[in-house]
């Protein structure tokens, strides 16, 4: 499960050489600390998290320095008294982005950023020969090699291939724009950069984030692995909402798309990689990152989408960088990346103007209060006059929920008491897509399923709905309800199209009968 909230940003267009002098003085006139951080942040979650029927939450507050705030409100898993606190786990999903930016761009002395990935990878392809020779290393952190957001991440989200396998699956992707034309969020790029970190270190990606990252950082509790995360201790377990209640998911396993999506961490050691970043890559009076690879990952890439502020006052552009979403927002340059992984919902975000910084990690997926608190957080820095933002955006959004929950029934109502044109003989057998690959549809017990090979644990339950379409529920509730037509040639299927909920893949999967 992921989300795609776009931020942007401002002091990129200054000349190289004015950087460092920016940043100095914007550090020397950092503000004090915000009111509402002191004095009403703690009460302000407390209430909020009830509104919007989140079980667990972090957070972390970072100012001029210091870390001002860390804490852990509600519980890990519902139904028993463990509370959440500054140390305890979250998946915070594509926040891991910054971390394989980071690491990109400190390896330049090593591997340019503009170096071609078939340079690397001779064996590399993309499904059209153009990009394929021409496609970046800087092309694949910045979303611009041609895919539509979330394209093929139906195969890669939670799936059971290796990451060298998912790279070079990549050539059977058919892009939906042309290269270097648009924006589409990508996955698969962070995927292919973290393959050519091992190519040029000879240590692995999760090896590199460990000793260059999270050691020097003492960021003791925070890991790369799927198996971390689920025999710890002190983790949050992750839910989604349905009908208003609350439903507990498995923990994804995201270890084949890691450089994208797979880190594990906690309020405690969030507040340290914010530290910093913020102090220009220094940190316990050591250089962890130099300042000049950060500058390259706080620099606009690619244009996202205009802001959507109707004025035109406070928000004035929307781009990415490497691994971070950067916009404007009243004048300060705001750097920042949402991440959601099945039952989590996560935001990093850096205002190195005030020296100001904060995580925040809720442990449900059906939520807006995570992007809420940030902008609350952000109206805080930037002085503006207190409105609450969770309430605004629960009215916003609320009614959004309802209709998915008023579409999922009206989807099962259409198979209630319904047959289809065929007997269910004609839809069983094996089919196949090139992207994905393989499929089975068998008959348990009369009733209809679909078995994926590359997720071994999701089964597809297919209810009649007349003519030769199924409503399709999936044993893993995030990938939705859907309808799932077959096409037949006399009595016998010919291909099934797959299609699962937008927020794991945007596109529809034809698979063709292979047996």
């Amino acid at each position: 499960m992921k989300t795609l909230i776009s931020r942007v940003g401002r002091l990129h267009v200054l000349p190289g050489g004015l950087w460092a002098t920016v940043l100095v003085a914007c550090f020397i006139q950092a503000a004090a600390q915000p009111v509402f951080v002191k004095d009403s942040l703690d009460d302000y979650i407390s209430r909020e998290m009830k509104r919007w029927n989140i079980p667990g939450v972090a957070v972390a507050v970072v100012h001029d320095g210091n870390v001002v705030f860390s804490k852990g409100f509600g519980v890990r898993e519902t139904g028993r008294k463990e509370k959440v606190n500054e140390e305890t786990l979250f998946q915070i999903a594509s926040c891991t982005k910054a971390f394989t930016g980071t690491a990109m761009a400190m390896l330049e002395d090593r591997l340019s950023l503009d170096e071609r990935v078939a340079n690397i990878f001779p064996s590399f392809s993309l499904y059209d020969p153009y990009p394929t020779g021409e496609v970046t290393i800087r092309d694949m952190l910045s979303h611009r090699i041609g895919f539509r957001t979330f394209q093929g991440d139906f195969l890669h989200w939670d799936c059971n291939l290796t990451r060298e396998e998912l790279m070079y699956n990549m050539k059977n992707i058919k892009p939906v724009y042309s290269f270097r034309s648009r924006y589409g969020y990508c996955n698969a790029g962070f995927l292919v950069a973290g393959q050519a970190l091992q190519a040029v270190t000879d240590t692995t990606w999760d090896e590199f984030m460990k000793y260059r990252f999270f050691d020097p950082l003492n960021m003791k509790r925070t890991s790369t692995d799927h198996a971390s995360i689920v025999n710890d201790r002190n983790a949050a377990k992750p839910y989604t909402v349905l009908d208003g209640r609350l439903i507990p998911l498995k923990y994804a396993d995201i270890n084949a798309l890691a450089p994208a999506a797979s880190i594990n961490s906690c309020a405690r050691d969030m507040a340290s990689w914010i530290r910093m970043l913020l102090d220009s890559g220094r940190y316990g009076g050591s250089r962890i990152v130099p300042f000049e690879a950060i500058r390259k990952t706080w620099s606009s890439h690619t244009v996202v989408r205009e802001p959507r502020d109707p004025t035109g006052e406070e928000r004035h552009f929307y781009t990415y960088g490497l691994g971070w979403f950067l916009q404007d927002v009243k004048g300060r340059k705001v750097i920042s990346h949402d991440g959601g992984a099945n039952g989590f919902l996560t935001n990093t975000t850096l205002v190195p103007q005030e020296r100001f910084g904060f995580f925040i990690s809720t442990n449900t997926d059906a939520n807006a209060f995570y992007d809420a608190l940030r902008e609350q957080l952000l109206d805080a820095i930037t002085g503006t006059p207190y409105t609450n933002r969770s309430e605004a955006m629960y009215r916003r959004v609320q009614p959004y929920f309802q209709a998915q929950d008023s579409i999922r029934h009206a989807l099962l109502g259409k198979a209630g008491g319904k047959s289809n044109d065929h007997a269910p003989q004609a839809y069983t057998g094996k089919y196949r897509n090139e992207v994905y690959g393989d499929i089975e549809v068998t008959s348990n017990g009369g009733r209809l399923v679909i078995n994926f090979s590359r997720h071994p644990n999701l089964v597809g339950r297919l209810h009649p709905s007349g003519g030769d379409t199924f409503i399709c529920s999936y044993s893993d509730v995030t990938y939705g309800v859907k309808e799932i037509p077959f096409e037949v040639a006399g009595d016998r299927a010919v291909a099934v199209t797959i299609k699962v909920n937008d927020f794991i893949d945007y596109m529809s999967y034809r698979f063709e009968r292979t047996d």
